[in-house]
């Protein structure tokens, strides 16, 4: 008996946090806190009561007067269930908690301030994957719906890479960059996860139902809001946090001067999270933002998916390689072999004195340096003096040549 009346408790505690998501838009500051002192049962109970105060109040007026939001709540679980969705709330095995960072964001008193950047109080979330496993090592990967070619490649590449190394990749499910990051990872058969603003029965957007079904099976699908909830245009931003807090930082691939990827590495930012940014072609304006974000040292300039995990991983240990040039036998020679080579002519033969002039060095060293430039490879000793081999390669400095450095 005791287990079954903990169980209905239990049951109790989590439908009424899927009632308080259906009263009241995810995020919300003032209800996330009177969850975390009172919970969510003695929460709902004040809502039908009329005592809460009055931003709580006024935020769930209109849908507390449309219905029963426990019956409500009811009805979403069953079609959750129906659909393969499952709800995690904090006291789950699974939550993710890193998600709790939020609270320390948005304590703005200003009335005008955004009021929606508290933790989520559930998550809705569907694929096999545990949440809190999936997103142990993410990165947000994030930029415009209108991606160009440039962005959707870079992303791609970008995904691909972090994926085969092992990393989560994260982004929104949206058009342009968000779905060229998760089908990078997909491709690398690693997990990614879509954080979408809408309810997990929707596809949104619908070009993308194909993708969005694919996470759905190989990944993890996760919203705050319930099945039947559309995509409305502040549910966006709401969203974004989710996305940054997620993850241990976020690239921006591609963003307009006025972007709403610019909102999720806001959020990061807020949160301590590492913010990244790839830069683009300065006659792009798909690469305003991203270009901007980095001379405003708001972000990280990196290319590869080495440097962003330099960024992110271990300090010490996930260190990207130092890009160089293809080294040359040239490499190996000294300043003196150099400027000597570099005056030994190619169509006819020079003298040593000749190619002294050119040099502006002394004649005797000349005589030091043009034997073992031909024994190298370089030059050929015609009899009446020494000209390049143009088609000869120098043996290369693996082969056991002799250094010509001093």
């Amino acid at each position: 008996m005791a287990r079954a009346a903990e169980t209905i408790g239990w049951q109790r505690h989590r439908l009424a946090r899927v009632a308080l998501c259906w009263l009241v838009e995810p995020g919300h500051r003032p209800l996330g806190a009177m969850v975390r002192e009172l919970g969510p049962i003695e929460v709902l109970r004040r809502l039908y009561t009329g005592a809460v105060p009055g931003r709580v109040s006024s935020a769930a007026a209109a849908r507390l007067a449309a219905g029963d939001p426990v019956q409500r709540a009811l009805q979403l679980a069953r079609e959750g269930e129906r659909l393969g969705c499952r709800v995690v709330v904090p006291e789950d095995d699974e939550w993710p908690a890193q998600v709790e960072d939020l609270v320390r964001i948005g304590r703005d008193t200003d009335p005008r301030a955004d009021p929606h950047t508290d933790p989520p109080i559930l998550l809705w979330a569907r694929g096999a994957r545990r949440i809190d496993a999936a997103t142990e090592r993410a990165v947000a990967v994030v930029g415009a719906r209108a991606a160009t070619d440039y962005g959707a490649h870079v992303t791609a590449e970008l995904a691909f890479g972090l994926a085969d190394r092992g990393w989560t990749v994260v982004s929104g499910g949206a058009y342009g960059v968000d779905a060229a990051a998760h089908r990078g990872a997909l491709a690398a058969c690693g997990p990614t996860v879509a954080v979408q603003a809408c309810g997990l029965d929707i596809s949104y957007p619908v070009a993308n139902a194909g993708l969005l079904e694919r996470i759905g099976q190989d990944g993890v699908l996760l919203s705050e809001w319930p099945p039947g909830a559309g995509a409305q245009r502040h549910r966006f931003l709401i969203r974004n946090r989710v996305i940054a807090a997620l993850c241990r930082g976020t690239v921006v691939v591609e963003a307009s001067a006025r972007s709403g990827t610019r909102n999720t590495a806001r959020r990061a930012r807020e949160l301590g999270r590492i913010v990244l940014a790839v830069p683009g072609p300065v006659t792009s304006g798909m690469s305003v933002g991203t270009n901007l974000m980095i001379r405003q040292d708001e972000a990280r300039l990196v290319s590869t998916a080495a440097e962003v995990i330099e960024e992110v991983g271990r300090i010490g240990d996930d260190l990207a390689p130092i890009p160089h040039g293809a080294r040359t036998p040239r490499d190996d020679l000294d300043a003196v072999s150099t400027t000597v080579l570099d005056a030994v002519p190619l169509r006819r033969a020079a003298s040593v004195e000749e190619i002294a002039v050119a040099a502006g060095v002394s004649a005797q060293q000349v005589r030091r340096t043009v034997p073992l430039l031909a024994m190298l490879g370089f030059v050929e000793d015609t009899g009446a003096g020494y000209r390049l081999r143009p088609e000869e390669t120098p043996r290369d400095s693996t082969q056991g040549r002799p250094s010509i450095r001093g």
